[in-house]
């Protein structure tokens, strides 16, 4: 997001210092003091014995069982299904304050979505609607189908007729709008005409629920068989996902999400109990859907036909799948009997063995080396060097993760090559920008190595008080160690706010290079609440901290003395450390 959109920092600030976390939690789920803390069954797993605490002095929550954290902002995020800005805005209208944007007075604005257009489309919708028990043929297809009233209300389903009646009944918009939303059509002769007609359709909406676009499929044999709103200011077909807002109207806590291709393999699967479903729309899985899907549940399910098509579909989404890929999430494959799709089988089978079949779909990892396997000769030298190259190209593209580590020791099998070689083949073949060096802060935490710096950092995310022991953050950018850019800018954050606690530096990093190591180093709780303790322990990681630099400093200069004769300020400074090493054996 440019700055000329963004919500200024000082503004965050003063939101979580004004807005109480136990207000905001407590106010949808119910809480229990437990000394300083106040405890709950999380919200985000099935639980028995409460794990989930919310720290009213740290204005933070988390889950000792599976791990979630954050600020009332994250909360909404996670809780409501909200985007950042969104649950910013939430936070404030809490408080009757409206959210400033930086630049919003002299900056170039971003045109803002037209709302007569939503406003036009709902309209549509709700006509449409009114139209369909009007149209024998169309209420007989739904009825062949084995819709019942309830399902085709909850989609929203309607009919357009066979003229451009509906550029009649919204005339008032003007042409120019009736195009503009995708309803209508402008003839090169200037002529303008309904976009859907003699279809059935189906409203698509956005996650919070506005009519943005229709798709509609004609009665009997025209073509085409499914026709889509067209791109448009408020409908963009590769960021939606036809009967997300139902799924999450349904549903309070989303577990698995089953992606399947059209929109009447929603709405049956929905009518037999099957209510988390959603559909692309009459595209390729792209990387937003993933994104999306991804943040909304733990588990994905692909369900496609068994034909080459179904095949082929799958692939793309694994594709576009493996850069957003993380250990805590799992995507499986499901392919159904040629010739059938979700709506048949749900019929034939019923919900409780339709659901037991995602036990046996496929997990990403075993579709991927599935269809390597199919792809090359594994009795021959040169099938397993091809095998192994292409898998190499896949996983270039993956965080690092211990899935990958994984498959990593898979294509190591598979191709009877030594697992360090493997290693070295995936390293060369990376690009090496930035993004590997991002992904590496999101291993589990097992994998983040516990350094005096990074025990530093934690100690002052969760006690920002120690900043008084800290020194200055210029001091600390001296040590030149990994992860003092980190400890230096938190130094700054605290020193420009002194009353900021956890909540509010958790909110300074969000969507920055440090967001990621962060998140894992602020479930490094200290194990006291004792403050001298804690401070001995800052202490100690900084005293660490400086023998480690100073041993660098050391090594480097006698590396270079077995090169090159000292300048005289280099000899003392060599003097300088090693009296400094002696001083300090431990070092």
């Amino acid at each position: 997001m440019s700055k000329a959109g963004r919500i200024p920092k000082e503004f965050i600030d003063q939101l979580l210092a004004r807005v109480d976390i136990i207000d905001v939690i407590g106010g949808r789920v119910p809480l229990k003091k437990a000394g300083r803390e106040y405890t709950a069954c999380c919200p985000f797993h099935n639980e028995k014995t409460p794990s989930f605490t919310v720290s009213p002095t740290k204005q933070f929550y988390h889950c000792f069982g599976c791990g979630v954290h954050g600020s009332a902002i994250t909360f909404l995020m996670e809780y409501e299904h909200l985007e950042y800005p969104e649950a910013i805005e939430a936070l404030a209208r809490t408080i009757g304050v409206p959210v400033p944007r930086e630049g919003a007075e002299d900056a170039p604005k971003r045109p803002r979505k037209d709302k007569n257009l939503y406003t036009l489309l709902e309209e549509a919708a709700v006509w449409f609607q009114a139209q369909l028990p009007q149209n024998p043929d169309a209420l007989g297809y739904l009825q062949r189908r084995g819709l019942s009233k309830d399902v085709i209300k909850r989609f929203g389903l309607g009919f357009a007729p066979p003229n451009s009646f509906l550029g009649r009944e919204l005339a008032r918009y003007g042409d120019d709008k009736l195009v503009a939303s995708g309803m209508a059509i402008r003839h090169e002769t200037g002529r303008v005409y309904d976009r859907f007609r003699e279809r059935i359709m189906f409203p698509i909406r956005d996650r919070r629920g506005r009519v943005i676009g229709f798709g509609g499929r004609v009665i009997g044999d025209g073509s085409p068989k499914y026709l889509n709103s067209p791109e448009t200011e408020v409908f963009h077909k590769g960021a939606e996902l036809y009967g997300l807002f139902e799924a999450r109207n349904d549903t309070r806590k989303l577990e698995r999400l089953l992606v399947v291709e059209g929109y009447m393999d929603v709405i049956a699967l929905a009518q037999y109990g099957i209510t988390y479903a959603v559909a692309t729309l009459g595209t390729a899985t792209t990387p937003e859907h993933i994104r999306q899907l991804l943040r909304l549940v733990p588990e994905v399910v692909f369900c496609f036909d068994g034909d080459r098509a179904g095949r082929d579909a799958a692939w793309r989404a694994l594709e576009n799948a493996l850069p957003e890929l993380r250990d805590d999430k799992e995507i499986r494959f499901l392919f159904l009997p040629q010739g059938e799709d979700p709506d048949t089988q749900i019929r034939q089978m019923g919900k409780e063995a339709f659901e037991a079949g995602f036990d046996t779909a496929l997990t990403l990892s075993a579709y991927l080396l599935a269809v390597l396997k199919e792809r090359f000769n594994l009795s021959t030298k040169e099938g397993k060097s091809r095998l192994l190259n292409d898998g190499v190209k896949l996983l270039v593209t993956m965080p690092v993760i211990l899935l990958r580590e994984q498959i990593l020791g898979e294509l190591s099998t598979l191709t009877n090559t030594p697992l360090e070689l493997v290693r070295r083949h995936l390293k060369k073949s990376s690009t090496g920008d930035a993004p590997l060096a991002y992904n590496q802060a999101r291993l589990g935490d097992q994998d983040v190595r516990r350094t005096p710096i990074r025990h530093a950092i934690a100690l002052l995310l969760h006690h920002p008080v120690l900043v008084e022991l800290a020194g200055s953050s210029e001091q600390i950018l001296g040590y030149d160690l990994p992860g003092t850019a980190l400890l230096a800018a938190i130094i700054e954050n605290i020193e420009e706010s002194p009353h900021i606690h956890l909540a509010g530096l958790l909110e300074r990093f969000r969507q920055t290079e440090h967001e990621a190591i962060i998140q894992r180093l602020t479930n490094w709780r200290p194990e006291t609440d004792d403050e001298t303790v804690i401070r001995r322990e800052f202490a100690d990681c900084l005293q660490q901290i400086r023998r480690q630099s100073r041993q660098k400093q050391l090594e480097a200069l006698l590396h270079r003395g077995q090169t090159h004769a000292l300048s005289e300020q280099e000899r003392s400074d060599l003097a300088y450390l090693l009296l400094q090493d002696y001083k300090s054996p431990g070092a």
